[in-house]
């Protein structure tokens, strides 16, 4: 980044969010695993940070196996208590279950999908927002979670969905003054 170069505010307010924010937040991700992973991600900062979550990723990628849905659904009683002890991940017992319940979903919507991926876009018809309809993308996260939480999906709220929406490139959030938003545009 030059001198002449802005980020959002808010990638600015801690180390780990300036390669977050520069190289992930907003990019447009077709991905099936990473979008399994971020929705899951998301779901763990329900009432925490993001911070939090983001200092906690790798843990979560290796007690998760990488967030391989198959092997996830497939996650017994041991399992979860194992998950239960890690300190590496948010110890919460309801947002664990949600993730094994989310790979269940998650697989039978890329059975009548084709991919989680088809899915997610096709609630923007496959086009971001951009930054100006954020209104418009308030107003989709409502109607994503419903559907969502239809399919299966858990800790997929309205602000959470948002969340997920930013994360993807389903919106295009960064600030009009932060170099990325025109890089993404």
């Amino acid at each position: 980044m030059t001198h002449t170069e802005h980020r959002c505010a808010w990638s600015e307010t801690n180390e780990l969010f300036i390669p977050y924010h520069d190289e992930e937040w907003g990019v447009i991700t077709h991905d099936d695993r990473l979008l399994f992973e971020m929705i899951n991600l998301e779901g763990a900062q329900a009432g925490l940070s993001w911070l939090t979550v983001l200092r906690k990723r790798e843990s979560y990628r290796d007690a998760f196996d990488n967030f391989n849905a198959q092997k996830i659904a497939l996650y017994d009683e041991a399992k979860r208590a194992e998950l239960m002890t890690n300190a590496g991940i948010v110890r919460n017992r309801l947002k664990i279950n949600a993730a094994i319940e989310n790979a269940k979903a998650y697989l039978a919507i890329q059975k009548e999908y084709g991919s989680f991926d088809a899915y997610v876009w096709q609630f923007v018809n496959n086009k971001p927002f951009t930054h100006k309809q954020q209104k418009e993308a308030l107003a989709l996260s409502e109607v994503m979670s419903k559907e969502m939480k239809k399919k299966g999906l858990r800790f997929v709220g309205p602000t959470i969905c948002y969340a997920f929406m930013q994360a993807i490139g389903m919106i295009n959030d960064h600030e009009d003054y932060c170099f990325r938003a025109k890089q993404l545009a």
